[in-house]
């Protein structure tokens, strides 16, 4: 009698958007017994990034624009741990738990959808001052930390502290930082509406941009376009500029330009987790994962991977540049898992992987409430009509038909309402009264 052979088993490293693409194409095409699927990451969600501006600016509900992995991967083990070292010749990847405790876990295949960091500088007091915006409690800090100075500037009789507590930086003209300077700064104007001693015109917005344009990823004109609509709301903006210290909230510019703030938001790039650096697959210049055309790790069919963590040739371009790779977004990387899953079952069923090839589509961006910009099918798209299909799209994007109705039901209360401009500052110090009230 034959003894039945164990189900492959299968480690995806991250539960980004790879990995939760990955794994809900795995769970609704694998047989029964086929094969077993973990997913490791430090949180239990699934974030949609491209919806923390608008999240951060109280336009969407922060829970809203997370998915729940254990909600809609009901065939897989979810692990929450931090993955810390992968030893491919031992087929092990270690990880960390929350309680401290380090573990081994064995894999036939394994998926490394890591994604990427803040590529952070080695710029004096940005450790100590500096926020992201890469999660969702990145986001609901910010939000709370925003609209909080909003409050302390209105109390304060000091005009050097309201000025300092007025003045918010963001430092990255990329998607992640003109969104998010773009809706926050819409809505600490609307805010204003709330406050008798505070006028849009007292709140300062600070935009520092190293290269000489924002929006790389759009043509050229429309990065000029933006820019000036941006200043046109009265948005200061420093092209070819580099931010040369944040040190006590004192912000120095390469061009001499020096202000205090209390706000400093790094979105100035990205760099993939340094973890696959440190491991024994190989890396690219970049420090990515080198892929082939199939989603394999160069090298070791056994190892796929896609999104931030790997250099993964562009096919539509490499004709006119072979060493084209995809753009680190979130087009290329939800394809790209989707692709992946079709191709793992195939390889466990004896086929043969087929290489992923997307054109890129555009990009389209949100600018605030009712104003945006988009570079897409050749087609450039400004103002409100650029808006409605950067939410379109996103929300066509989004995972799962829960979360697309709710936040879509939630789009509809804030145009119907206007948006919650209150700040909940105890949620960034909530033991502040209690420690107070120990002491009493």
């Amino acid at each position: 009698m034959a003894v039945k052979s164990e189900p492959t088993r299968i480690l995806i490293l991250g539960g980004g958007y790879v990995g939760l693409y990955t794994a809900l194409g795995l769970q609704k095409k694998l047989r029964a017994n086929e094969a077993s699927v973990t997913v490791v990451d430090p949180q239990p969600h699934m974030t949609y990034q491209p919806f923390l501006p608008e999240a951060a600016a109280g336009s969407i509900e922060p829970r809203h624009v997370v998915v729940p992995l254990r909600r809609v991967l009901r065939r897989c083990h979810i692990l929450s741990a931090r993955v810390t070292s992968i030893e491919h010749a031992n087929k092990t990847v270690t990880v960390e738990a929350p309680d401290g405790h380090i573990e081994q876990l064995n894999y036939d295949i394994l998926v490394v959808a890591l994604g990427s960091v803040a590529r952070l500088l080695p710029i004096p007091g940005l450790a100590e001052h500096g926020i992201s915006l890469k999660t969702i409690g990145e986001a609901t800090y910010l939000r709370n930390h925003v609209l909080t100075k909003l409050d302390e500037a209105a109390s304060t009789l000091d005009p050097e502290l309201r000025k300092r507590l007025l003045t918010f930086t963001v430092v990255g003209g990329g998607f992640a930082g003109i969104e998010a300077l773009a809706e926050l700064e819409d809505m600490t104007r609307d805010a204003c509406r709330y406050y008798q001693n505070i006028k849009p015109e007292d709140i300062r917005w600070v935009l520092v941009e190293a290269a000489g344009r924002i929006l790389p990823e759009v043509r050229e004109t429309l990065g000029v376009w933006t820019a000036e609509q941006l200043e046109k709301r009265g948005i200061e903006i420093y092209l070819s500029t580099a931010a040369k210290s944040f040190e006590n909230g004192h912000v120095v510019l390469s061009d001499g330009t020096e202000f205090d703030s209390d706000t400093i938001i790094w979105t100035a790039g990205v760099k993939a987790n340094p973890v696959v650096a440190s491991s024994d697959l190989p890396t690219d210049k970049r420090g990515r994962l080198q892929a082939t055309a199939a989603l394999q790790v160069v090298g070791h069919p056994d190892v796929w991977t896609a999104g931030d963590v790997a250099a993964v040739p562009d096919l539509s371009r490499t004709e006119a540049d072979p060493t084209a790779t995809c753009p680190p977004n979130a087009q290329h990387a939800v394809r790209q898992a989707r692709h992946m899953a079709k191709n793992i079952i195939r390889v466990l069923r004896g086929g043969k992987p087929t290489d992923y090839y997307h054109k890129n589509l555009g990009a389209v961006a949100g600018l605030g409430l009712h104003k945006g910009v988009a570079d897409v099918l050749k087609m450039k798209i400004k103002g409100f009509p650029a808006w409605l299909f950067h939410r379109a799209y996103h929300v066509k994007a989004m995972p799962t038909f829960n979360r697309k109705v709710r936040i879509l039901l939630g789009w509809a209360l804030s145009g119907l309402f206007k948006r919650e401009t209150v700040a909940l500052g105890q949620v960034n110090n909530p033991k502040e009264e209690f420690a107070r009230a120990s002491r009493s």
